[in-house]
């Protein structure tokens, strides 16, 4: 838990984010407060006001956070696509599932919270980035396909990024193998391989 020194230092608001991640994950998006938040980190029921408007300010800013370290894993998986195209764009998925494991309280802030992230620019942009890796990956993977053979590479990243969501929440909560034999990575990764297959993106 974070001390009062974190206030002192000017630390709060960070302080207040941190707080706020573990709330979410022990209680879900929609559970907690911001006076929660604020004896987590140690201080007043007050000073997060001096931060954050109010609960969903203090919520957004988790999420966006969220969306800053995830797109710097996603673009560190796909790393220019090297060495070869789709192993990059594979290693993607993984960096997915790892975030999502390794940071449930910001991943529950980002997609789970109901957050409008349209309305927030700083938001918007940090999902955008994150999004756009997934693009740039599509349209690599397409560039083997003639021009007007090509699919939308904002709807093939849309749909891997669906993939990617529904196999967390359907299969990589709770104890390994709880649900099925077979680990989210694979799962993951053959249902990947299936849809790019269909689209012509990688040969058979």
């Amino acid at each position: 838990m974070p001390d009062r020194k974190s206030y002192h230092h000017g630390n709060l608001r960070e302080a207040l984010v941190e707080a706020t991640a573990a709330l979410i994950e022990e209680q879900g998006p929609q559970a907690f407060t911001l006076t929660e938040a604020a004896r987590r980190a140690g201080v007043s029921a007050a000073a997060p006001y001096r931060h954050f408007k109010g609960r969903d300010d203090l919520l957004e800013e988790v999420a966006r956070q969220g969306f800053v370290e995830f797109a710097g894993r996603l673009e560190a998986a796909f790393d220019d696509g090297r060495p070869q195209v789709l192993t990059a764009f594979l290693r993607m998925g993984q960096a997915y599932l790892d975030f999502a494991r390794d940071r449930p309280g910001y991943y529950m802030a980002m997609f789970e919270s109901g957050l409008s992230i349209a309305r927030n620019s700083d938001l918007a942009a940090a999902s955008e980035r994150a999004q756009r890796v997934l693009v740039t990956g599509a349209e690599s993977l397409a560039m083997r396909l003639p021009a007007d053979r090509r699919p939308p590479a904002r709807m093939v990243a849309n749909h891997i990024w669906a993939l990617s969501h529904g196999v967390v929440e359907l299969f990589g909560r709770g104890a390994p193998g709880g649900r099925s034999p077979v680990a989210p990575s694979e799962m993951l990764e053959s249902g990947a391989i299936v849809y790019l297959r269909g689209l012509g993106l990688i040969p058979d």
